[in-house]
């Protein structure tokens, strides 16, 4: 190996390290003058075979990469977006001008969903729940296969395009919901999200054509549970 090629490995391994770092819900606690398409952290191909790369590509770089440009468009109509954090607006989409209301809400939702869910499916980590989070879910459901199939029977159940929940409420208890659209666990239920499943079909159409619960039985092989235990942390506090 060269010197070019050390430097070249070194530079790529400090890329990864600093996006290995990133966190979900750190960032929807910051505030933005402009939104920035975050990176994935890992390739398009990382989730293959359970989420195909055509998918992942077309789902980050358009889908999402569609609502960053959007907020940076509404940031002089909604000052707030320059100087309130993303769950504060989302917590109380009251405070957004109501002809900027609807947008703010489906754009920086879909902000937020999908930079929680890049960050949950980060390849490598727990294969499995950690301790706290694995006891909070048998408490609620009995066990994590039920959880699995409440938070299923949800994501299937869920008419049209949405997402669905494990999260925590306002009772600090673990609870399973979809929501419409790109709206998020802040606004339908004031809870803090766990785990949150894409059920737009962009998520899944390419590899799995109308065949939701396929691409749900898929999509588990994908959680990050160090992530997912982060989530609950944040979230139970």
């Amino acid at each position: 190996m060269n010197r070019r090629d050390v430097v070249k490995t070194i530079a790529a391994t400090a890329a990864v390290a600093s996006t290995a770092k990133f966190s979900a819900l750190a960032f929807a606690d910051e505030t933005a003058a402009t939104f920035t398409l975050p990176p994935l952290g890992y390739g398009y191909d990382a989730l293959e075979p359970h989420i195909d790369t055509a998918t992942m590509k077309v789902h980050h770089s358009g889908h999402h990469a569609a609502f960053v440009k959007n907020l940076n468009g509404l940031v002089e109509k909604v000052p707030d977006l320059k100087t309130k954090k993303i769950t504060e607006i989302l917590s109380d989409l009251s405070i957004v001008p109501e002809d900027s209301r609807t947008a703010v809400r489906n754009n920086l939702g879909g902000h937020f969903n999908h930079t929680f869910f890049w960050d949950l499916m980060t390849p490598g980590g727990a294969k499995g729940p950690s301790a706290d989070l694995k006891s909070a879910i048998d408490a609620t459901f009995g066990s994590q296969e039920k959880m699995i199939e409440d938070v299923n029977k949800a994501a299937s159940t869920r008419f049209g395009s949405g997402w669905a929940w494990l999260a925590v409420d306002e009772n600090k208890k673990l609870v399973v919901f979809s929501t419409a659209n790109q709206d998020t666990p802040h606004m339908d239920m004031a809870a803090k999200p766990v785990i949150g499943i894409d059920v737009w079909e962009h998520a899944y159409y390419l590899k799995h054509m109308n065949k939701r619960a396929d691409y749900l039985k898929a999509w588990w092989n994908t959680v990050n549970w160090d992530k997912a235990a982060e989530n609950f942390k944040t979230a139970s506090t």
